[in-house]
């Protein structure tokens, strides 16, 4: 997940896709997504804590897992049912995919599945800011 990260702050962006070696979109993963984990982790420290204060056990294994998995890929924290559009969707359709579904990017594939880019809301905002007819849906 550390690649993950580094790649997310290099290049400041809040999320990339994860392709299979054939460039077929698998899922995404964001910012979110690696910050989760540690919030789960939080929890079950604390969790940790109070049994440890209260029964004077070993180690929970939840937290030993935690502790554990640093060796984390993408593929156990990542989004696998990815909203889409085509290289031919309407960017307005893009923008309501957005809206309705309540995310910040759509990776756009071509017809054999593999990733040809991605729309994000700041693209959005540079398409309306040039033309601010645009994202008028056509079939609307």
């Amino acid at each position: 997940m550390t690649e993950v990260a580094k790649t997310l702050a290099q290049h400041a962006i809040s999320g990339v896709p994860v392709c299979e070696a054939d460039g077929r979109l698998v899922g995404i993963i964001t910012e979110g997504d690696l910050v989760r984990p540690l919030m789960r982790s939080r929890e079950k420290r604390r969790d940790w804590w109070l049994r440890q204060l209260a029964e004077g056990t070993d180690l929970a294994p939840e937290f030993l897992n935690y502790v554990k998995s640093d060796k984390a890929v993408a593929r156990d924290l990542m989004h696998h049912n990815v909203i889409t559009a085509t290289e031919t969707t309407h960017v307005g359709e893009i923008a309501e995919l957005m809206m309705i579904n309540d995310i910040k990017r759509v990776p756009i594939v071509r017809a054999d599945g593999t990733l040809a880019g991605i729309v994000t809301r700041a693209d959005l905002v540079k398409t309306m800011a040039r033309n601010p007819d645009a994202l008028l849906n056509p079939s609307a």
